[in-house]
């Protein structure tokens, strides 16, 4: 109990140390910094209750055995006091095995927000209305979260449905959240333009993104191309009379990135750096990641864009995540925004991963 009593003393003087901290006017002027201070404060003190806790639990236990140890106790204590401890047990090794998780090493790219890319893929104009649910899914499950949703760029096609549609997602933990969702999701239902009734399987990609800052990501001016032209709607009809749309081209990589939903050229140039420098991040992170280790840490959010990680059958409401064999039979709910079964199925999934290579001392 020792080691655990001196943690909740090294917590709760971090916590002070924190608090000190965000309370400084200086930091309270560099907003960057003080919700680092404030992440990790969030952190700090969720470990701390369970430190806390557990400590409690430890102190029960310890009186519980002291107690059995006395021969004169009568038959209806000793029994109350056996039943408590084997529950008393039961919630240690619970709480063992969450602080345990919450120890693991954070994925740094956690508490960034995102740039999500959703992509029409096999299927035509059916494939196309699928990528429109689910940007309708995912607006509303951010709006649930209390996060920001930007579109950035936009692709509609005639029927409601887009070719792609890239947004901008700004809150509290998007990644940690929204990383699981890379990879191809595939959809089976029958189209509302099949006349014969026929169940149809099409698929959309999805890109999940950390968002980069200006100063993570550098992009040399003689690096890039831009080239204005008139923004175009469904049919390619021009819907701006000016040169508003913009597309840069990275001519290192070859990275194209298209921006013409707004009419100002100049937030649109703003836009299309802001899915450039997420893209360029991305494809660094992915690179270092493959130098680190062939075997990534944890497969369930390894982001691969060519897995096919979940099916969306209509006739049969039902929504299968392949990669943790999870099956919900709530598909109208789930394309309501209200995902929080699933991804919190996939965080522990992942936390269980993460906890088994750290018990077998696997290197990342």
């Amino acid at each position: 109990m020792d080691g655990a009593v001196e943690q909740l003393r090294a917590l709760k003087e971090r916590v002070d140390v924190l608090n000190e901290l965000m309370s400084r006017p200086e930091v309270l002027a560099r907003p960057t910094e003080y919700q680092r201070y404030a992440r990790e404060h969030a952190e700090v003190s969720r470990l701390l209750g369970k430190v806390e806790k557990y400590v409690g639990i430890l102190k029960t236990i310890e009186g519980d055995e002291s107690l059995l140890k006395d021969q004169s106790l009568d038959a209806e204590l000793r029994e109350l006091a056996q039943g408590e401890l084997r529950q008393l047990k039961e919630q240690r090794s619970a709480l063992e095995q969450e602080i345990r998780g919450l120890l693991l090493p954070k994925d740094v790219w956690d508490s960034k927000n995102v740039i999500m890319e959703i992509r029409a893929g096999t299927g035509g104009e059916e494939a196309a209305l699928f990528a429109a649910d689910l940007y309708r899914m995912y607006a509303k499950y951010a709006e649930s979260q209390g996060w920001r949703v930007e579109a950035l760029s936009s692709h509609p096609t005639g029927l409601g449905g887009f070719k792609e549609v890239v947004l901008s997602i700004e809150g509290e933990d998007v990644h940690s959240k929204l990383k699981y969702e890379s990879g191809t999701h595939r959809v089976q239902r029958v189209p509302e333009t099949e006349a014969s009734g026929r169940i149809h399987t099409s698929a959309v990609t999805v890109a999940i993104l950390p968002e980069a800052e200006e100063v993570e990501v550098v992009i040399d001016p003689g690096d890039i191309r831009i080239d204005v032209f008139r923004s175009t709607g469904p049919g390619g009809q021009s819907v701006n009379t000016t040169d508003s749309a913009v597309r840069v081209t990275h001519l290192p990589t070859g990275m194209v990135v298209t921006c013409q939903d707004e009419k100002s050229q100049h937030k649109n140039r703003a836009k299309a750096m802001k899915v450039l420098r997420a893209r360029l991040l991305d494809m660094r992170r992915r690179e270092e990641e493959e130098r680190r280790s062939r075997e990534r840490r944890m497969q369930i959010g390894s982001g691969d864009r060519s897995e096919r990680i979940r099916t969306y059958n209509f006739p049969q409401s039902r929504l299968t995540d392949h990669r943790i064999n999870f099956t919900l039979y709530r598909l109208e709910e789930i394309l309501e925004g209200r995902l929080e079964p699933v991804i919190e199925a996939l965080q522990e999934a992942d936390r269980k991963v993460a906890l088994e290579r750290a018990g077998q001392g696997v290197q990342a």
